[in-house]
């Protein structure tokens, strides 16, 4: 632990000095009751007690002159703060397959569902994108920070035929490239995750792989969450047809961006999961004054070590 005015920590001196004292003033104490010839006498005057007790209300009265005193040179530590200037592409698959069931009430209304709560819990300076894709990929919302027109969108998504992975995840690179620069750090690259929901099974376009290429030369993590069971199937013009998703292709792409890949089979685990990716991506590690811990300490042990001489006081008539 670091400290913004270590030069206080001297005080820290004092408290072996006052423990000097303490031990010479018990000292002389013993020498002084040894005074006494008559020592059955002694023992109804002042009767043996537990020396512990006398000792607990100075050990901790002398703690909380230490946490005081630690308090005093502004102690600083690791603490996790949003990071405001990072980008969330949100990547949804809205091909035929997404209507399968499987997944209450359907894989894209449960993906819609979780995705507009993972928008609301990330902090209000994040820029977040959206970008739908099928037969094609298209950037439906650009990078912004107006949460309703996200969601707004999110909720107008519609099905419609094929599924481009790999074109997803070259659109979500593009919205990138619209995130507006910070005029605080105009040369510095604004951290960005692309979180692809999809059901796995590329049909037409690049392949998901030669998507992850792209993402991971620009250091940009792909987190993707595959939708889906074994038994999920869709009916077209009557005809049952069965969808199982494609895990592995889904996997292989967060493994080459150094993302995470993961699987829901319900809206609610699909909203954990969201709570870690966005842990993931919404923190920074900063060195923050934490000088109320130490005080918090400090007022503790000083109740305590009241307490304590409350407790041996009302021993005494």
């Amino acid at each position: 632990m670091e400290f913004l005015s270590p030069a206080r920590l001297w005080f820290l001196l004092l408290i072996p000095l006052v423990v000097a004292a303490y031990v010479y003033l018990q000292h002389r104490r013993a020498q002084y009751a040894l005074r006494f010839t008559n020592i059955a006498l002694l023992d109804r005057v002042a009767p043996r007690r537990p020396q512990w007790r006398r000792h607990v209300a100075v050990v901790l009265a002398l703690l909380a002159a230490a946490s005081c005193i630690v308090a005093f040179a502004q102690p600083k530590d690791e603490v996790k703060v949003p990071r405001e200037r990072a980008t969330i592409v949100v990547a949804i698959d809205v091909s035929l397959s997404m209507m399968a069931t499987d997944v209450d009430p359907n894989r894209l209304e449960a993906a819609k569902k979780s995705a507009k709560n993972f928008v609301n819990q990330l902090p209000s300076k994040f820029n977040v994108s959206l970008v739908s894709f099928a037969g094609t990929a298209s950037i439906i919302v650009p990078p912004t920070t107006d949460r309703a027109t996200v969601q707004r969108s999110i909720d107008g998504l519609e099905l419609a035929e094929s599924t481009a992975t790999g074109e997803g995840i070259f659109t979500s690179l593009q919205a990138l490239t619209q995130v507006p620069p910070d005029p605080e750090h105009p040369n510095d690259p604004a951290p960005a995750r692309i979180v692809l929901l999809s059901d796995g099974k590329r049909t037409v376009g690049r392949t998901a792989q030669e998507g992850a290429q792209a993402a991971k030369s620009k250091n940009t993590p792909v987190y993707t969450i595959t939708f889906g069971t074994d038994s999920g199937f869709i009916e077209m013009d009557g005809i049952r047809q069965r969808v199982p998703p494609d895990r592995a292709e889904l996997r292989s792409v967060a493994e080459i961006t150094d993302g995470q890949a993961y699987t829901a089979e319900s809206a609610g685990e699909l909203e954990d999961v969201y709570k870690d990716i966005g842990s993931s991506v919404g923190y920074d590690k900063v060195d923050k004054e934490v000088t109320s811990r130490f005080a918090g300490i400090a007022m503790l042990l000083t109740l305590a070590a009241a307490g304590a001489c409350i407790a041996l006081a009302s021993r005494f008539p």
